[in-house]
């Protein structure tokens, strides 16, 4: 049988789950670019500051930038995982797509910084 502390308990740590998945959702500062790299190697450097859509890895993938985030909107790949897994705009989130030994990745950039390319 369940006691008030048991319920004190269950609410503190809901509250305390609730609390930590907002300060991931929300925390990390806006990323300034997309790298693209194929086996490790850059491919790319594309601002997020700037709207596009991006052939890359001789077709084998679509990067979109749109509204400040990056994803990868086709892949030839048949898991298709790097499609699902949506729109990055954060420093230090990636999106990786195994088969085609490709990553986007988001870095630098703060409000108003320029990127050389």
């Amino acid at each position: 049988m369940l006691k008030r502390r048991d319920f004190i308990l269950i609410g503190s740590l809901l509250l305390l789950s609730l609390a930590l998945l907002f300060a991931v959702r929300m925390g990390g500062k806006q990323g300034g670019e997309a790298v693209v790299r194929v086996g490790g190697e850059v491919q790319g450097r594309y601002p997020l500051s700037v709207d596009g859509v991006f052939v890359l890895n001789g077709g084998t993938n679509t990067l979109c930038i749109e509204n400040g985030a990056a994803r990868i909107m086709e892949a030839d790949c048949p898991d298709q995982v790097c499609v699902r897994q949506g729109r990055v705009n954060k420093t230090g989130q990636v999106i990786t797509c195994l088969p085609n030994r490709l990553t986007v990745s988001i870095e630098g950039g703060e409000e108003g910084e320029v990127l050389a390319g």
